[in-house]
């Protein structure tokens, strides 16, 4: 077989490997992303967390968030994102704003980025959960 066949085989059989590969990891992802969807976002009693700043976070591969909440005198005062790695969810930041209005995590998912605006509610909702 000549030498230059030899290379194309292994070429092509390369590249058919990383096809491969990347559709199992693009499966996995999906199938991540969708288990969001089923996941139960609970508003702690803000009255039995004591005033202070609190840090929580999490993560559902591709999505990492880290959060602070302040909660003074019974009430959600502030929310700082400290780090989210969202790919295309950046829009989702804005949820922190009707977190805040309405004093509760049961607020509407950002259009658009669903994904990132559940993985947000769910570090804040651990950040009250640290607090208790």
């Amino acid at each position: 077989m000549p030498k230059g066949v030899f290379i194309a085989l292994i070429i092509v059989a390369g590249l058919i490997i990383l096809i491969i590969a990347g559709q199992i990891t693009f499966k996995r992802v999906q199938r991540n992303l969708e288990g969001l969807k089923d996941l139960s976002i609970v508003t702690p009693p803000l009255s039995s967390i004591k005033d202070g700043t609190y840090e929580g976070g999490f993560a559902m591969f591709p999505v990492k968030v880290k959060v602070a909440a302040t909660i003074k005198e019974g009430t959600i005062s502030d929310l700082q994102l400290l780090e989210h790695r969202s790919g295309q969810g950046q829009p989702a930041e804005a949820i922190l704003a009707p977190v805040l209005t309405e004093q509760k995590l049961d607020v509407d998912t950002i259009s658009g980025a669903t994904y990132s605006s559940i993985v947000i509610l769910k570090a804040i909702e651990d950040a009250m959960k640290k607090a208790q």
